[in-house]
């Protein structure tokens, strides 16, 4: 207990520092939904005169932007990809932290197993990862509520903040797992977030040619897509488990290779 507070300590001043981006970010977003709603402009008939490639880049494609949760469904990329860094960075650094900074002999010391310290610092991150989404959501569910005149879209807001929860326990998990697996700490971080763009760059490639569409089980971005939230009105139960698999083989390695390996102190 006294090491899996010491971590929610550490961390306090970041979550803090990212609760406050993310709720400026649903903030501001939605009111940019509100001024195009007052102006008359026709924003959906402006966008569309764009390339789809480029609509793509900014995930505006196949969004109804004159409804508020088809604007929301746009402002969900950034939302998802914004706690995706903030997850993988934080595995990799709430794994790698002691041995980077040279303390690890801070916790070596101590009558605890391995397993029991790394218990701590994944029970602590991922409330860390919680408290993110609830800042989040509660955001959406405020902004929302204040700036869309039509019927509440409590249960769309849910199913997404749903779905990026799953989003950002699978980074959480590979940068743990990048951390745990890896000798040179400092290079952790570099390597989880290069995973992570990698998964981004996919998930656009998807979008711009659906003959690659069966490579959207390597990026999570594509396991709770907005679009096809929207459409379906909830979330597709085979990427929940899929997502579950992976988390657990990630965890299952990263425990292995933490409990056994030479820790640098």
């Amino acid at each position: 207990m006294q090491l899996f507070l010491r971590e929610l300590k550490s961390h306090r001043k970041s979550l803090f520092f990212w609760s406050i981006g993310m709720a400026a970010l649903v903030a501001s977003g939605l009111a940019k939904f509100a001024a195009y709603q007052t102006s008359g402009t026709s924003i959906s008939g402006l966008l569309n005169q764009f390339p789809k490639s480029i609509q793509i880049i900014f995930g505006i494609n196949g969004f109804d932007l004159t409804r508020a949760q088809g604007y929301y469904g746009v402002l969900y990329l950034y939302i998802a990809l914004m706690v995706a860094v903030h997850a993988v960075l934080l595995g990799a650094e709430i794994v790698s932290k002691e041995e980077r900074d040279k303390t690890a002999e801070f916790l070596l010391v101590r009558p605890i197993a391995r397993s029991s310290i790394l218990n701590a610092k994944i029970f602590a991150g991922f409330c860390s990862l919680v408290v993110l989404n609830f800042v989040t959501l509660l955001s959406s569910l405020v902004f929302i509520s204040y700036y869309n005149k039509g019927d509440p879209l409590t249960h769309i807001v849910l199913l997404f903040m749903t779905g990026i929860l799953f989003i950002q326990i699978i980074f959480f998990a590979i940068g743990i797992a990048i951390a745990a697996i890896r000798t040179k700490p400092k290079a952790s971080a570099t390597i989880a977030s290069s995973i992570l763009l990698i998964t981004l760059i996919i998930s656009y490639a998807i979008d711009l040619n659906s003959n690659l569409s069966a490579t959207k089980y390597l990026t999570p971005f594509k396991y709770f897509d907005a679009k096809i939230i929207l459409q379906s009105n909830s979330i597709d139960p085979a990427f929940v488990i899929l997502s579950i698999a992976i988390v657990t083989v990630l965890l299952f390695l990263s425990y292995s290779r933490y409990t056994k390996r030479d820790i640098d102190c």
